[in-house]
């Protein structure tokens, strides 16, 4: 393949890289040469897109279909104070060419999806993951699977973090470690659970470290290997893996040949659907609470976050039960009382409510949109989190 040349001011711009034996002219070539597809623009994507497009990535493809939001900026260094409210993309794209306008910058203001996935990936050499749900890792791992590409994993949650490389080609895939999801609701994301505002820079980092790795050729790339990472004791870990021959999508004999519904696969609602669906009986919004408030009528506020939360923000008179010791607590809660369940944004409070139900309580609503969404609609001296 003919190398594209590079201009004086590129050369000015990439000296650093130029004056590495393990780069060289060449090597900047190559990264002008290669294109890469990062998947989501937020925590992780960040750091990936930034260094890659400072690294000199000729052709970067953002997919995201979220916008920016105030909570974001802790951790998503992409995106300014200014672009709250505008498309992740969009703010994206327009940092990457400020910082480098040498490089072609692609956006994709949707879900990546099984209809969609192939003809998005298609031009593009190198898949870098930057999501935080089951649904996109198991897609974009078959789908690196089944078209031969590279698929650069990451994951964060709190202080800890995972990067690996998958190419089922030379080594084992995502599907090798993982071979099935864990169950609905089991792993919380970070919107649930929170996350050390750097990580992402580190773990993202990483990243793209192996991306420029893989389009120079040199060093030893993280495949069959998964990088451990925790901030709180600063230490790297490392865990041999193998390809299991059994693999469904890699292995001797494998199942699946073409894309497959990933959100049934992961028993999760798509994307798409912040709201699971609901009886309507199951449900109260922040305007329907205020008129049975108003009335004094007696029920129990059962608030499941963890007691750290309800320092941040929390109704007069609730009863605290955090949604991993509700079930062993449940001895607690009246089945005659009626019960209003609530938490920041109305996911975890959603899983209590099912919890719930199947025990036998009957009296038990969720409130929609949790406790943020009393914060923006009712009482506004309530803060945001």
């Amino acid at each position: 393949m003919m190398l594209p040349s590079l201009s004086h001011k590129e050369l000015k711009r990439y000296s650093r890289h130029l004056l590495i034996p393990e780069v060289g002219l060449e090597g900047q070539q190559k990264l002008k040469a290669a294109s890469v597809l990062i998947v989501g623009t937020g925590g992780l994507g960040s750091p990936i897109s930034l260094y890659l497009a400072a690294a000199g990535v000729g052709r970067i493809g953002l997919i995201d279909y979220d916008r920016v939001d105030y909570s974001n900026l802790q951790r998503q260094v992409i995106h300014a104070t200014s672009m709250v409210d505008k498309l992740k993309v969009n703010s994206a794209r327009e940092r990457l060419l400020d910082l480098n306008p040498e490089i072609q910058v692609e956006i994709f203001d949707q879900i990546l999806t099984s209809e969609n996935a192939r003809q998005i990936v298609k031009e593009y050499d190198i898949i870098l993951d930057g999501t935080d749900n089951f649904p996109t890792r198991y897609l974009l791992n078959d789908l690196c699977v089944l078209t031969g590409k590279p698929y650069i994993y990451g994951s964060i949650f709190r202080f800890d973090g995972q990067v690996s490389v998958f190419d089922a080609r030379k080594g084992p895939c995502y599907r090798c470690l993982f071979p099935e999801p864990p169950p609905s609701g089991s792993v919380p994301t970070c919107a649930e659970g929170g996350v050390f505002g750097v990580l992402p820079g580190v773990i993202g980092t990483l990243q793209a470290t192996e991306a420029i790795k893989l389009i120079l050729g040199i060093g030893e790339p993280l495949i069959g290997k998964l990088l451990l990472y925790n901030a709180l004791d600063q230490s790297f870990d490392y865990v041999k893996l193998r390809k299991n021959p059994h693999c469904k999508v890699c292995g001797d004999h494998p199942e699946i040949t073409d894309l497959i519904d990933y959100n049934d696969f992961c028993g999760v609602p798509g994307i798409q659907s912040e709201i699971i669906h609901l009886d309507e009986g199951y449900e109260i919004t922040a305007d329907e609470l205020e008129q049975i408030l108003k009335r004094n009528t007696e029920l129990c506020l059962l608030d499941v976050r963890k007691p750290h939360e309800a320092k941040i923000s929390n109704f007069s008179k609730t009863k605290q039960i955090p949604l991993d010791e509700l079930n062993s607590r449940l001895s607690e809660l009246n089945p005659d009382e009626e019960i209003i369940v609530f938490c920041r944004a109305g996911i975890r409070s959603k899983q209590a409510l099912d919890l719930l139900i199947k025990a036998g309580y009957r009296k038990v609503r969720h409130l929609k949109g949790g406790i943020n969404q009393w914060a923006r609609s009712i009482d506004q001296s309530i803060p945001i989190y």
